[in-house]
C-alpha cells in the first residue's frame, strides 16, 4: 500500500526540525527521515493496520479526552505508530496518509501565537 504525507504531517515535520535546531541537535532530525525512510514507511506499507486505534486511547484530560472522541467519530480508523520518541497518527484507506507526528518533548499548542502577540 502506497505511503502518503499530508500537508500536516509535513508541517510538523518543520517543527520538529526547528525544535531540534534550537535546541543545537539537528543530527536528532536527520535520524527521524531516516528512521521514516528506513523503517516506518516500509513497515505501513507491508502492514499499514499494525499501529494500535487510536480511539481506543485513554487521555488524562477533559480536552484530550474531547478531542480524541471527535477524531475518533469523524475518523475511527486512525492509528498510532511510537517510534522512538516519536507519536505518529496515520489513516490506512486507499493508501496510507501520515497526519501528524509530534515529539514527546514538544509542546502540542503555540503557546506564543495564543498569549504574546496580544
Amino acid at each position: 500500500m502506497q505511503v502518503r504525507f499530508t500537508d500536516n504531517f509535513l508541517a510538523n515535520l518543520q517543527d520538529i526540525e526547528g525544535y531540534w535546531q534550537v535546541n543545537n541537535f539537528p543530527q536528532a532530525y536527520d535520524r527521524l527521515l531516516d528512521s521514516l525512510e528506513d523503517s516506518v514507511i516500509p513497515n505501513l506499507e507491508r502492514y499499514p493496520e499494525m499501529g494500535r486505534l487510536f480511539a481506543r486511547h485513554n487521555p488524562d484530560s477533559v480536552e484530550a479526552l474531547s478531542a480524541t472522541g471527535r477524531i475518533a467519530d469523524h475518523y475511527p480508523a486512525v492509528r498510532e505508530y511510537v517510534l522512538e520518541d516519536y507519536l505518529l497518527l496515520y489513516l490506512p484507506t486507499d493508501a496510507v496518509y501520515l497526519l501528524a507526528i509530534k515529539h514527546y518533548q514538544q509542546l502540542s499548542y503555540d503557546l506564543a501565537g495564543l498569549w504574546l502577540n496580544r
